[in-house]
Order: C-alpha cells, then sequence, then structure tokens
C-alpha cells in the first residue's frame, strides 16, 4: 500500500494555487473570466443549500451547480450509501456479469415512468441525450431529429446537433441532420413530419436557456402527430427531472405525455459520482439489442458502476423520505408568487417564470428616460450585461449564487437544491429587492456596467 500519497497535506500546500493551475493546465477563460465579473472566490466547504469561504461567511447556493446538487451538498444519505459501497468491496465493472445495483436503480426509476420499462446507464446527460438519439434512429430506421430553438441537450457532437444556440455549434460542423422548430410551433412540426425522415422529437419541457415553458397541450399534441406519422418523442429531463419542477418530471404537468424515451442525469448523482440514465419502451430497446451479437452495440466503460448506482438509490430515497418533490412545488410557488409581486414596482424587472424550484427572472427596457439611456448603453454594447450586472450584487454584497440563464439574455434562472425553505426564500428576495433598488437609483451598480462595456467592446 503507498503511504506516500495524503490528498488532505496536498490541498493544504498548493490549493492557493487554484486559480494559476487552472489557467496555466485547463480553461485557460474561465478563471479569465471569473476575475472579470468578481466570482473569483474561494470556497472551503459546502452544505446542504449553502457554502463558506475561507473567511467563514455563509453563501446562499441559487444554483446548485447547474442543477447536479439537487439534494444540495453533502447529503448525509448519499455519504452513507457511498461509504457503504466502497466499504464492501464489490467485484464492481467486471462486464461480465449481472450486479444487483442496476437493477434495483432501474426498478426504482422506472415506478416514476410506468408507461417506460428499460434503463440504459451512462455517466452524463449529454451522453443519455446521445443514447436516446441513437435508440430513436436505428428503432425507426429514420435519420433526422427535430429539436426546439434554443434548446440545450449537451456538448457532445450528437447532442450539439440538436443544440438551438449558434454560439454552441458554430465551428463543429458537419453535424447530424437535424432540423430546429420553435417551442410551441406545431404547424412547423407538423410540416417537418410530413416529409417522412424524421426519427424523433427531442424537447424539455422547460428550456434551460431562459426558462421557456412548453405552451399548455403542446406536448400532448405534439405526442399525437409524432405516433400518427411514426416518430418518437424523446423528453430530456436532466435538469428538470427529479422533482425539479413539482413533480416527478416536468412532462408529468401535462396530463397524457408519455414520451418513448426520457432522458435523466444531473441530480441523480447526489452531487458525487457522474450518473445518467436513458429510459424507454421495451420495443425500443429490443429492437436496438436485437440479437447477442449486438449485446454491447452501446455501452460505456462506467456505466452502472457500483459508486453510481447506490448514489442514485440514495437520491431517490431522500427524494421520497423527505418529501422533496411537493417541497419544490411549495416552496417554488413561494419564491415565484413573491417575486413576482415585484414586476409592478420596478421598471427593468419584465416578467417572473417557470416552475416549481426552476424559476426565470426576465429584465427588459425601462420605460423612464434616465434608466432608458443606461440600458441603451449596455444593449448596444452586449445584450445580457444588466443581467450580469444584478447577478454580480448578489454575490459580492449579499453571498448569494446566481446564474445568468444563457447568452445574449437578460435573464437570470434560480435553480437551487429542492431543500431550501422559507428562509432561503426571505434572503433571496431581500436581497434581490435591495439590488434592484439600487438599479433603479444608479450608483455603483452602474458604474460595473460601465465595465462590463469596456470588456464587451474590447472583446469584439
Amino acid at each position: 500500500m503507498s503511504e506516500g500519497f495524503d490528498l488532505g497535506r496536498l490541498l493544504r500546500e498548493r490549493g492557493g494555487e487554484r486559480y494559476e493551475l487552472h489557467s496555466r493546465y485547463l480553461n485557460h477563460q474561465l478563471p479569465r473570466m471569473l476575475h472579470t465579473i468578481g466570482f473569483d472566490k474561494v470556497y472551503e466547504r459546502g452544505e446542504g443549500a449553502y457554502f463558506w469561504d475561507t473567511d467563514g461567511a455563509d453563501y446562499l447556493d441559487m444554483l446548485a451547480g447547474f442543477g447536479v446538487m439537487g439534494l444540495g451538498r453533502h447529503h448525509p444519505v448519499v455519504r452513507r450509501a457511498l461509504h457503504d459501497v466502497l466499504d464492501a468491496s464489490l467485484a464492481d465493472l467486471t462486464r461480465f456479469d449481472c450486479s444487483p445495483l442496476p437493477g434495483l436503480l432501474a426498478e426504482r426509476l422506472l415506478t416514476h415512468s410506468p408507461h417506460l420499462d428499460r434503463v440504459y446507464f451512462g455517466n452524463s446527460g449529454t451522453e443519455a441525450v446521445e443514447a436516446a438519439l441513437k435508440f430513436a434512429r436505428y428503432a425507426t430506421g429514420r435519420p433526422r431529429v427535430l429539436y426546439c430553438a434554443h434548446a440545450f441537450h449537451g456538448l457532445t457532437t450528437g447532442s450539439l446537433s440538436i443544440n438551438g444556440e449558434a454560439g454552441f455549434r458554430d465551428g463543429f460542423a458537419p453535424l447530424l441532420p437535424d432540423t430546429a422548430v420553435e417551442l410551441g410551433d406545431l404547424a412547423a412540426l407538423e410540416r417537418e413530419l410530413g416529409r417522412g425522415d424524421v426519427a424523433a422529437f427531442v424537447v424539455e419541457p422547460i428550456q434551460g436557456k431562459g426558462v421557456h415553458e412548453a405552451p399548455p397541450g403542446f406536448l400532448g399534441a405534439a405526442q399525437e402527430l409524432l405516433r400518427r406519422n411514426g416518430a418518437l418523442l424523446i423528453a430530456d429531463e436532466v435538469q428538470t427531472g427529479l422533482g425539479r419542477t413539482g413533480d416527478f418530471y416536468a412532462y408529468q404537468h401535462e396530463e397524457g405525455v408519455e414520451p418513448d424515451l426520457v432522458c435523466v442525469a444531473k441530480a441523480l448523482s447526489g452531487g458525487y459520482v457522474p450518473v445518467s440514465a436513458t429510459l424507454c419502451r421495451d420495443w425500443i430497446f429490443k429492437k436496438v439489442y436485437s440479437s447477442m451479437d449486438r449485446v454491447l452495440v452501446h455501452s460505456a466503460s462506467f456505466g452502472a458502476n457500483a459508486q453510481a448506482m447506490a448514489a442514485g438509490l440514495a437520491v431517490l430515497a431522500v427524494l421520497e423520505d423527505e418529501r422533496l418533490v411537493a417541497n419544490a412545488r411549495t416552496t417554488g410557488e413561494l419564491l415565484k408568487s413573491r417575486l413576482a409581486a415585484l414586476v409592478d414596482r420596478y421598471e427593468l424587472l419584465k416578467e417572473v417564470r417557470g416552475r416549481g424550484l426552476m424559476i426565470g427572472i426576465e429584465f427588459g427596457r425601462p420605460s423612464s428616460l434616465r434608466l432608458r439611456g443606461r440600458w441603451t448603453m449596455l444593449q448596444a454594447a452586449r445584450k445580457g450585461l444588466f443581467a450580469q450586472m444584478v447577478v454580480s450584487p448578489l454575490l459580492e454584497k449579499h453571498r448569494i449564487l446566481t446564474q445568468v440563464s444563457g447568452d445574449h439574455m437578460e435573464v437570470i434562472k434560480l435553480i437551487p437544491p429542492l431543500v431550501i425553505g422559507a428562509a432561503e426564500v426571505d434572503r433571496f428576495v431581500a436581497a434581490f429587492t435591495a439590488v434592484m433598488d439600487e438599479a433603479h437609483g444608479g450608483g455603483l451598480m452602474w458604474d460595473f456596467g460601465r465595465t462590463l462595456v469596456k470588456q464587451a467592446v474590447a472583446q469584439r
């Protein structure tokens, strides 16, 4: 046994080099961006919906690692499950046996979508989508996939082909033969299906970019069109699934919707072990894995590993035992209603939308001449700068981490851990109100805006 490695000592000795190491060996643009917007903090530990810096100050997490930390950080049940599976010294990933944990997790997952029958386990959201694309194309024998404008399904090549943002796609062509339609545009969907070459339609029931929800009745009507034309419905629930929107899956908000494939990841990990799941109908799975010769036609080296399966089982148990899906619904309604009540108070605040604990706050052109000039200055430099002006003081002055909900968008997205309650709602609303008061009154916040304008202009 090697006694030369001491993780604690390594972090103590070199943890202070984190930004320098990242600049030298990893994505050098990340630390540059963090320094520019004032997000270059040093966090030491996290628990639940909070983390703490080196001075012991607490920060409220309204980002949840882009939705990964559905249970918050370091939930004790998930921690215990991982300790237990490590201590068990299982003969994991032999590749030539059938371990019990994947079957048990698949069984538990499928209880939440009883119209589906089988599960493929991978390691990330984009892998779940890639599997769904491959399964749909093989099962239908058709090449083309439809997706929604402004969608985000991942950044590997197949997922990138159905990414609705040009900025992610630029320079990576050729991609798969796929076509975008507007979310809610049934006529466009029917027109594309009429060409007879569509394997599937991939949709986020609530889009992560901008927090736009499918219009009422759209998913059901789309499902009917797809079935009539021999194509499949794929629901991307990577961010919206596992209780985020107040139901276990976001597609369940619309009665009668039963996707042929469902993609899950992020929160299933418990914040510890990368894991994803692609759930689908039995006939699709049996077409893909049609013989013993095709037993490994789609697989992943680390798929269904014991640690990931243990984390997933623990997550599902916690969601049920702590009634976190119901909490997402009630706490989300409280947060959304309190924020929506501010729309008439602040002219820069355009709309509050979303479901459960997935909320979008959109800003818009003010009516007063004084604020309109400042708004126009920001928009001329780069759309989205005002939202960044709000995100930065929320962190710097109020110790609340949020995110701008996409490039060139004046929208902030709130996706906190599902464990938050009334106290966290109070803290966020008080901080957001203070930031809005400052934005409407002028001051240092607009000085920061001018700095952002200079940065935007310099990068042109």
